[in-house]
């Protein structure tokens, strides 16, 4: 019986703080993917010098779900293992992909459940306690939903599965990347919803705004993560009020 084989795919921009990391940790794959949206800094410098037997190609930056999209269609495995520059996958978790898709049936995707970090600490609760994305998927379902520019989501994966190992995700070091991020997805955001023809209103700002926090900050424990806790809840608020600001001027 042939061996599953595996193609490790990374989207990436000016991740060379990440990108070694990312990389050792999916080495175990037949093929690696990057998909680069012309990096300024020393990601591709690290890969062609660490990591040579890399496939490396450059597509310009649209959204997440276009160039998501593109990485997949350089892949020639059967299954198709999706990082982020900023996740790490552990020997445990690499042990159990290897066994779960040797199985003589398996489901067509897989959740990892995600241990997430922020400026170098672990963030236990803000909504973090049920994190998890589909990361692991037969290549014969490798398509992400046109539709959502952000928070993009495969179509036709019938009923995933779920990993019991986790992922490592270490968000940001720092709260300015974070705040450079919550920026550009709230850019995305507010496109979408432009697109969807949805109005600005300032109502729904507001109340999206302070509920976001309230249900981040208390519904999802924020609380106990004490300061990381009200600064990603801060985070999370200040998200949903950038989207309708940036929507607003879609509009003007």
């Amino acid at each position: 019986m042939k061996e599953p084989t595996i193609s490790a795919l990374l989207i990436v921009f000016n991740e060379e703080k990440n990108i070694e990391d990312a990389l050792q940790s999916v080495e175990f794959a037949d093929e690696i993917i990057v998909l680069d949206s012309f990096s300024t800094d020393k990601t591709l410098e690290i890969i062609k010098t660490k990591f040579p037997a890399v496939k490396i190609y450059q597509n310009k930056f649209e959204d997440f779900t276009q160039q998501r999209n593109k990485c997949i269609s350089y892949a020639k495995n059967e299954w198709i293992l999706f990082l982020d520059a900023d996740e790490r996958v552990t020997p445990e978790l690499k042990a159990e992909i290897l066994s779960e898709i040797k199985k003589p049936v398996t489901r067509k995707a897989y959740f990892f459940k995600r241990k997430f970090f922020f400026m170098g600490q672990q963030v236990n609760f803000s909504g973090t306690q049920n994190d998890k994305n589909i990361r692991l998927f037969k290549r014969e379902v490798a398509h992400y939903d046109e539709s959502k520019r952000v928070h993009e989501g495969l179509s036709n994966v019938g009923n995933p599965g779920t990993l019991q190992n986790y992922l490592l995700h270490f968000s940001f070091d720092s709260y300015d990347a974070y705040y450079k991020k919550v920026i550009h997805y709230s850019k995305l955001k507010a496109r979408d919803l432009y697109e969807r023809q949805i109005p600005y209103q300032l109502f729904k700002q507001l109340s999206k705004c302070c509920f976001n926090f309230f249900k981040m900050y208390f519904l999802k424990l924020g609380i106990l993560d004490g300061r990381k806790g009200f600064t990603l809840s801060y985070l999370s608020a200040l998200s949903s009020f950038k989207t309708y600001e940036f929507l607003k001027e879609e509009y003007a």
